[in-house]
């Protein structure tokens, strides 16, 4: 079992289920974004270039999307805090996951690492 996995694995119920599917999500949205694991996180990267993450907000306690670049874009429900250049996207466990929203950002970060090629 590899340190990702772990990481999955160790969480309780319902925010396991969440995080397992905020990965597949990422996963789906592109055949060159591939997990891994850094910093001690789950990341995905997008032709080796980092380009989002999963974790643990400490304030609210909820799972969220890292987005790398995510200074770029503007929506609501992104939380840019104290981060200069990453934002996030709280996932509540307890409600159903936003995938078209979460696609609709993923597929946005897309396009901007795909410009920069």
């Amino acid at each position: 079992m590899n340190s990702a996995d772990a990481f999955y694995l160790r969480q309780e119920e319902p925010a396991r289920g969440c995080l397992l599917a905020l990965r597949e999500i990422i996963l789906a949205q592109d055949a060159d974004i591939t997990a891994v694991w850094k910093y001690g996180m789950p990341f995905f990267c997008y032709k080796n270039k980092m380009f989002c993450y999963l974790w643990f907000h400490k304030k609210y306690k909820q799972p969220y999307l890292g987005i790398v670049e995510g200074k770029h874009f503007d929506h609501p429900d992104l939380l840019q805090e104290k981060r200069s250049r990453m934002k996030i996207l709280l996932c509540d466990p307890d409600k159903d996951i936003p995938v078209a929203t979460i696609g609709s950002l993923l597929q946005q970060a897309l396009d901007l690492y795909r410009q920069r090629e």
